[in-house]
């Protein structure tokens, strides 16, 4: 085996070397699955791997030069029907951590026993079918004429409240006058009485077309003939 710039040539006698490059690379693989409760589910997984350096000579044996090409795809797509189906639609996006750790330690497993290392996992997309969309929307909507039902409830009995309230209040109030007329008699209305002639005599008395007749009904006036 010869090393350099992080490749590695296998030879065998006077064949000509087989070049594998160990350095880490990305790949994104895109997978169609279905969730717990029978929602289409829709992933894209990205990795990072590289190959076992030590067992090169056992992959291109084995599986060949396009080693990535041959297993990563069939893997993934295994590790995350199994994973998601453990899960229902909503669990998926509360919690989705715990989704990608399990994916995370199943997939690394499964790669290892093809000399593959994974250097990083991430869910980079995650959606579903449009029937979950569409229960999502109908979910949403029901909540919000629910909120608006009970909107419209608390403010019936706030207003029956107050119109109780201030029911309660003017029957208080006629009560009080009733008592205060029972104990003062009639020298309560006089009152009033005398406070409204005084209030119109004032107003009349301001006018310039009111005039003042005597109480003396036989005077009479001198009118020009």
């Amino acid at each position: 085996k010869q090393w350099y710039q992080r490749r590695v040539a296998i030879t065998a006698g006077i064949q000509d070397p087989i070049i594998f490059d160990i350095r880490s690379r990305p790949r994104s693989v895109p997978v169609t699955t279905g969730s717990k409760d029978l929602q289409t589910v829709n992933l894209t997984l990205r990795i990072l791997f590289h190959p076992d350096p030590t067992l090169l000579p056992s992959i291109y044996t084995n599986i060949g030069m396009d080693y990535d090409e041959r297993i990563l795809p069939s893997i993934v797509d295994e590790v995350l029907k199994s994973v998601v189906a453990k899960y229902d639609a909503s669990e998926l996006i509360t919690q989705r951590d715990a989704v990608s750790n399990s994916v995370a330690d199943d997939l690394t497993r499964r790669a290892e026993t093809f000399g593959i290392f994974l250097d990083d996992i991430s869910i980079t997309h995650l959606s579903f079918g449009a029937e979950f969309a569409r229960a999502v929307e109908s979910k949403q909507v029901a909540q919000q004429e629910a909120e608006r039902s009970r909107y419209y409830v608390e403010k019936a009995e706030f207003e029956k409240a107050a119109t109780i309230m201030s029911a309660e209040g003017d029957a208080e109030a006629a009560k009080m006058l009733s008592k205060a007329f029972d104990k003062v008699g009639d020298s309560l209305i006089e009152l009033r009485k005398m406070e409204a002639a005084e209030e119109i005599a004032a107003n009349l008395a301001g006018s310039r077309n009111v005039v003042y007749l005597p109480k003396d009904k036989g005077m009479l006036l001198n009118l020009p003939a």
